[in-house]
């Protein structure tokens, strides 16, 4: 059924970010005014903040639940396993609005079986750079594509009755120092490339809840910045719901309660009584105000149904088939097929006999990056399992992991308590204080350099959690300092690497012979990150310090030497020499990629140098890259035959890469992103990180991101926006504009499968003024579809335009505004590949 649904139907979208504002339904009203009357101002205030973590305390007198929410925007984390859906990244690639649709409602399905009102999802933020640690998470750089994921997303799931939080609003475009960071963005970028999501998702999918991010935008904390919690969201956009707060992202009691803040998660340490109180007294706050925010959420409970049904739905499955079909299904659809040369793919199993699968993500495979979007899933199928089901009985499916785990580095790391090299072992201090102050309380001699582990949020949520698994609880400031000595068996390059964890509030440095050689001490950026040192044979002296803040356990740190050329399990390569194909699975997982730090734009030590090994024994390889975003690929892409963007996949990714690699499933996922050649052409690499000496990040490229910024400085990336191959070929023609009158325009034109196979085009519609009267982007996603075509068959396709189509936000009147003049009306195959031209004049 899932297959009929999304193969045979053609998605045709329409902009309509000009949508009604959210209307008041005179009933509920009548209903909630009734009930604030009967609330005391205690019970008002306590609904203001959060209980249990992820709980609303609810006025039970007056017949309002505890409200629950829950992680994560690809499952349901409360209390049980739960269908792991493929990450927001792999969505956008899809470009499948309904499949979006069914995603949601599917989740929807999976929090009504739990008794969960919030979900705490969709994450909407741009990518704007590949650096984000949390980009897997959101629905790309372009804000139509992200919008159009928006809407779907949260129409299916608040069809079942379930909260949208569509997050992280505003400007949270990076995770290092999210609760200092102050992100400087003009009003016009604001507006036209970070704002559309959030405005559809008000306007169009009427979304219940709004999370503010941890960061400030433009001077002020999200949580208490009035200009766009109450004068955008509420007074122009409408917004009748209720905003949240990140968790731990309130500051400041006035502020917040001013601000537009409605509820404080996951306790109301700033909005509650005690604080309140005297500030009502004084007139700082007013007793509207606070009705305000106990009427919003009030609101909601009235128009999702909670005052009058319990949420827990015994007839929704815990274990839910048609989550799971869902899931495979977008694994299928957002995976993209990057390279195949001399149509290597789909594999023959007529000439294989040995397919070699083999890399760090093949088995167990990477499901989702890390932090507050963990799920556990009740079962999941590996690539290996995957690839290994579908080659059947046709051949020999052999594995090799072909590098060390990061854990297995660090232990393999010799170091030694002297320079002679004849004591093994690290010597460890341990300070109570953030600074190395004073006497250690602790000194002892370490195998390695590792403290604390992987906090796993999924296991926490299912009960599965050993709190003595990562070093107990931090409850005072404190730093640490490892000294030892490595001996370099032979001179030249190796790589220092240093794994922390999401930790908000630590930081580390390293020394190499009393040179500082990784700074790190204010601001972790990645989680795992790679420092390369060139070494003399011999021992050479490293001091590791780090330090952290209390927090919820141990921050985790993990650090080892290895020489280049040696991280390569030369038994792997030697399995490659010998298959007739190569499958190799790279890129990042959950503890190289996730929330509260960035990640590399190279992939993580060791993996490239595998590449290059495989790919010069076997020129039948395909590398299949699991992230979060683009990563660097120039050293490599030539040695490889094919390539896969698998993002993160889900429970299914595994089939859904087997399906592909072998022909039963045409690859039709595109590109959401642009993937450069080089880190530094990104548009926003100069002003990614703070400007120094300040918390300022300054969105200097402007409105242009992405596939923008690339055509205005003249850069081809090496992969562009929209991209992605197929097993088959299309051709496009008899392009038509028809006016409708009003500003409201329909294109069509044809799609024809040129080739001999099945498969699914996804033509997108671009628009370019030609004579702007401001700087504007060469041309922008308007409109796109998605058609499956069998051979040698036509299909007819026709997408709307309105006004917003061809408007830019003009910061002087503060309105849209489209010029008149002649547009460009493109389609293309990609933004860099436009296979027909046509003209409008308004």
């Amino acid at each position: 059924m899932m297959k009929r649904l999304f193969l045979i139907t053609t998605t045709l979208l329409l902009l309509a970010f000009a949508g009604r504002a959210q209307t008041l339904d005179p009933a509920i009203e009548a209903r909630v005014d009734g009930l604030l009357k009967r609330m005391t101002l205690e019970e008002k205030i306590t609904l203001l903040g959060g209980v249990n973590f992820f709980q609303v305390p609810g006025a039970p007198r007056v017949g309002l639940p505890v409200l629950t929410t829950a992680d994560s925007p690809f499952g349901v984390r409360f209390n049980s396993r739960s269908t792991l859906y493929a990450g927001g990244i792999n969505l956008a690639a899809t470009f499948n609005e309904r499949l979006a649709r069914e995603i949601g409602l599917q989740l929807g399905r999976d929090a009504r079986a739990r008794g969960v009102h919030f979900n705490l999802g969709p994450g909407v933020n741009i990518y704007r750079s590949p650096l984000n640690g949390r980009n897997f998470e959101y629905f790309g750089e372009d804000p139509f594509l992200a919008s159009r994921m928006a809407v779907g997303y949260i129409d299916g799931l608040q069809s079942q009755g379930v909260s949208a939080t569509i997050k992280h609003f505003l400007a949270n475009n990076s995770e290092f120092d999210r609760h200092d960071s102050d992100s400087v963005v003009d009003e016009r970028t604001l507006r036209e490339i970070y704002l559309p999501a959030f405005e559809a998702a008000v306007k169009e999918a009427k979304t219940g809840a709004i999370m503010d991010s941890y960061n400030l935008v433009n001077g002020a904390h999200a949580t208490q910045n009035g200009r766009f919690n109450i004068d955008l969201l509420r007074n122009e956009w409408g917004f009748t719901g209720v905003v949240m707060s990140d968790w731990d992202s309130t500051y400041d009691t006035l502020g917040a309660a001013n601000g537009g803040l409605d509820l404080e998660m996951p306790f109301g340490k700033f909005l509650n009584l005690r604080a309140l109180k005297p500030l009502l007294d004084s007139g700082k706050v007013t007793a509207a105000t606070i009705d305000e925010k106990a009427r919003r959420i009030l609101r909601l409970a009235a128009r999702m149904g909670w005052l009058d049904r319990p949420q827990k739905d015994a007839a929704q499955p815990l274990y839910n088939q048609a989550g799971r079909e869902a899931s495979r299904q977008a694994a299928r659809e957002g995976m993209v097929l990057l390279k195949n040369d001399g149509n290597l793919l789909p594999f023959d199993r007529t000439k294989l006999r040995k397919i070699a699968v083999i890399g760090p993500n093949a088995y167990p495979t990477a499901k989702l990056g890390g932090g507050s979007a963990t799920i556990v899933p009740f079962d999941s199928v590996s690539f290996l399992d995957g690839i290994a089901a579908k080659f059947g009985g046709s051949g020999s499916t052999l594995y090799a992991e072909g590098l060390p785990t990061v854990a297995k580095a660090v232990a393999a790391t010799a170091f030694t308590l002297a320079a002679d090299g004849k004591t093994p072992g690290i010597r460890f201090e341990r300070f109570d204080n953030p600074n190395l102050e004073g006497a250690p309380s602790l000194t002892k001699t370490e195998r390695a350099v590792r403290i604390g582990a992987p906090l796993d949020l999924g296991a926490m949520a299912t009960g599965e959690f050993d709190p003595g698994s990562v070093g107990g609880f931090a409850t005072k400031p404190f730093s640490n300092r490892w000294t030892g000595y490595y001996t370099a068996k032979t001179a030249g390059q190796h790589d220092l690497f240093v794994q922390v964890s999401w930790s908000d509030e630590a930081g580390y440095r390293v020394f190499v012979d009393d040179r500082l050689v990784a700074d790190r001490w204010r601001q972790t950026r990645a989680m795992l990150e790679n420092f390369a040192l060139d070494l003399t044979a011999g021992p050479h002296k490293i001091v590791i310090e780090s330090h952290g803040l209390p927090g919820f356990f141990e921050p985790m740190l993990r650090a080892g030497i290895v020489a280049r050329g040696a991280w390569i399990d030369p038994a792997a390569v030697e399995l490659a020499k010998n298959a007739d194909a190569v499958v190799l699975a790279v890129g990042f997982d959950s503890l190289s990629e996730g929330e509260g730090k960035d990640r590399t734009f190279a992939l993580p030590p060791g993996q490239e140098e595998l590449i290059r090994a495989v790919t010069a024994v076997n020129k039948n390889t395909v590398v299949v890259v699991t992230a979060g975003g683009g990563v660097e690929m120039d050293g490599w892409l030539g040695g490889a035959r094919g390539v896969v963007q698998s993002w993160y996949a889900g429970q299914e990714g595994g089939t859904a890469l087997g399906e592909i690699l072998f022909g039963e499933v045409d690859p039709s996922g595109r590109l959401p992103i642009s993937i450069e050649r080089r880190a530094e052409d990104n548009p926003s690499f100069n002003y990614y990180y703070e400007t120094p000496g300040t918390n300022r990040i300054e969105y200097k490229e402007g409105i242009f991101v992405g596939y923008r910024g690339y055509e205005k400085n003249n850069v081809r990336p090496l992969f562009p926006f929209g991209y992605g191959l197929s097993y088959t070929t299309f051709k496009y023609g008899n392009l038509a504009v028809k006016p409708l009158g009003g500003d409201k325009y329909e294109v069509s034109f044809d799609v024809t499968n040129t080739g001999t196979r099945a498969g699914a085009a996804v033509p997108q519609l671009y628009i370019g003024e030609r004579n702007p009267t401001v700087p504007r982007p060469v041309k922008e996603l308007k409109g796109f579809s998605k058609i499956s075509l069998a051979p040698g068959r036509t299909a007819r396709l026709t997408i709307p335009l309105d006004f917003r189509s061809f408007a830019f936000y003009d910061t002087a009147s503060k309105s849209w505004k489209a010029n008149p003049g002649k547009y460009d009306i493109l389609i293309g195959a990609s933004s860099a590949d436009i296979v027909l031209k046509g003209e409008i004049g308004r």
